[in-house]
């Protein structure tokens, strides 16, 4: 969350009442003007297509899917992309009435007669599925949880959780193991089936098939051994009922930690070496590996109680290389794709900022430019361990019906797009090849993956080219949330090749692209009027800096000026004919 801050003073807004932080001295460095800045493009430098590697996201309640304002936000997001965006979501097998809440989904697609028989019902999942394919999405098809007929500790199993309450709350009998895996086997191959049937077999080769999620922790109440034979049952019956779906796994969260570590090299073991559950035969069919990466943003305070938002940038990109050096080590995967099942800023999409005030980095622009930093980094970190990323999931969606501007972490408030929604519009437009950037940047991925953003600013560029049009974002980040003047940018784009090109110059800022900032300034309210929500959804797009511009081409160059405030994101867009 962001203010207007004199010098030295920081406001933060927690559910409706304000805490006036004096920032310790030691940040008022942050105030002194920032040196200019040359940023350099070279057209020419080829560097590979640059993979839509954005283009995936997911969360926890698969039945916000087809409500009002998650129909809105799946539409806004497809429109978007050229290619098809990826969306994967929990609870597609969890036993309910498929009521919604925080942290909880559920289909009601397994449950037993009363002589123990299975009694599909796809009712549920196919709403969901038929809501991404009429949008030409893509489902990451996550199988689990646990139905309830099926789990070998079935009471209790609903949770109730809310913003507050303790997080292990949550894992109840819907994290258990099957008490018959040849049921769960033939759940998994209905499932499947059914789909072919539904979709297609040519739709359903598209998607991508996974088992359970972040079984390294809570998620999953049984042994690793377990999940492995679950990994085999499953993997079987997905291949029995379509040999060409792509399967994949483990979806392990923070391979930066031992346990980590140790649940992920047993998976990938077993996988090549170990002998089937199913089979008898050696390793396990897998055609993508996953695993998850999180920051970790805090609160910090001086010893009179004073403090701010603090991103951590470097512990995600920390995990990411500890992800892509563990696939990396088995030289028959690493060539496989990699997704990053989840990849944020922290851990909990639906703990809200008036719980948790570290998150109150989520509604303002501190979002976006930590996205658009970080995502470049991404794609710098896969290259230097020589993998596969495909994608990166954003777990961000909506939250139905919950009060404006809560602070969950996702892309639109009852409707109204977020600054962040921006960022990915940008990504977007960006297409083609990546071309080559440098100057007197203070931060490659090495840096940030080892001392995040704690010294400088992290002003840097990512560059596309494609036959007819260039693209750079810049950005302005820090992870320090304190005021800090304007960046004085010049991007020197060279390899132009035309005499002529059409600039767009498109921004996220406080003032542009941000529906926040228009909703503080309507004085926070808490039921906007229909014309309120009318400015605000006009806010929420993104916006033009200043008009689309012909500029002559000087010697295959073009220089173009700007100042950029701090947690700001440009996309320059050159089109030409």
């Amino acid at each position: 969350m962001q203010q207007k801050s004199t010098p030295g003073l920081k406001a933060l807004l927690f559910s409706g009442w304000i805490i006036s932080l004096v920032v310790p001295g030691t940040m008022l460095a942050q105030t002194d003007p920032p040196k200019p800045l040359t940023i350099e493009v070279d057209l020419k430098q080829d560097q590979g297509p640059l993979k839509p590697i954005w283009a995936w996201f997911g969360y926890d309640e698969p039945n916000y899917t087809y409500m009002k304002d998650g129909k809105k936000l799946l539409t806004e997001i497809s429109q978007l992309s050229r290619v098809p965006v990826n969306v994967r979501a929990h609870s597609l097998l969890v036993t309910g009435d498929g009521t919604a809440a925080l942290k909880w989904g559920s289909t009601n697609a397994y449950t037993e007669d009363k002589q123990g028989n299975p009694v599909y019902d796809w009712t549920v999942v196919d709403k969901i599925f038929d809501t991404y394919i009429e949008r030409g999405m893509k489902p990451i098809a996550q199988i689990g949880f646990m139905p309830e007929a099926l789990s070998t500790n079935p009471q209790p199993y609903r949770h109730h959780w809310k913003p507050g309450d303790n997080y292990n709350d949550i894992y109840l009998g819907w994290a258990y193991p099957p008490k018959d895996y040849t049921k769960w086997s033939e759940l998994v191959f209905q499932w499947v089936k059914h789909s072919v049937a539904r979709y297609g077999r040519k739709e359903v080769e598209s998607w991508y098939w996974e088992l359970w999620n972040e079984p390294n922790i809570s998620y999953w109440k049984g042994t690793t051994e377990e999940y492995i034979k679950l990994y085999d049952y499953t993997a079987d019956a997905v291949k029995r009922a379509l040999p060409t779906a792509k399967m994949g796994g483990p979806e392990v969260t923070g391979p930066g930690s031992e346990g980590s570590q140790t649940f992920f090299r047993a998976f990938m073991d077993h996988v090549v070496n170990g002998k089937n559950y199913v089979t008898g035969k050696t390793g396990s069919p897998i055609d993508f590996i996953t695993f998850h990466a999180k920051g970790a943003p805090k609160l910090v305070r001086a010893a009179s109680g004073e403090g701010h938002v603090q991103m951590n940038m470097g512990t995600q990109l920390r995990d990411i290389d500890k992800g892509f050096e563990l696939v990396a080590s088995y030289p028959t995967l690493k060539n496989l794709p990699i997704i990053i099942g989840e990849s944020d800023p922290e851990g909990c999409a639906a703990c809200s900022e008036d719980m948790s005030p570290q998150n109150a980095y989520r509604n303002g622009t501190m979002y976006s430019s930590y996205t658009a930093a970080s995502f470049a980094r991404k794609y710098d970190l896969a290259q230097a361990r020589g993998v596969n990323l495909a994608g990166a999931v954003t777990w961000a969606f909506e939250f139905e019906d919950q009060a404006w501007f809560r602070g969950f972490r996702d892309l639109a408030t009852n409707g109204v797009d977020k600054p962040v929604l921006n960022v990915f519009r940008m990504f977007g437009m960006m297409t083609g090849n990546r071309v080559g950037v440098k100057g007197g940047l203070a931060y490659d991925y090495a840096r940030i993956r080892d001392q995040s953003v704690r010294a400088e600013a992290d002003i840097n560029a990512l560059a596309t080219k494609d036959a007819k049009t260039a693209a750079v974002m810049v950005w302005h980040y820090h992870d320090d949330n304190l005021p800090a003047p304007d960046a004085p940018v010049s991007v020197r784009i060279a390899g132009v090749p035309v005499q002529r090109v059409l600039i767009q110059h498109y921004r996220i800022d406080k003032q542009f692209s941000n529906s926040y900032e228009v909703w503080k300034k309507m004085g926070s309210p808490r039921t906007p009027t229909s014309e309120q929500i009318t400015e605000l959804e006009k806010a929420g797009q993104l916006k033009l800096l200043t008009s689309p511009e012909w500029v002559t081409v000087k010697d295959g160059t073009v220089m173009l000026n700007m100042e950029l405030p701090r947690q700001g994101v440009s996309l320059l867009k050159l089109s030409w004919e």
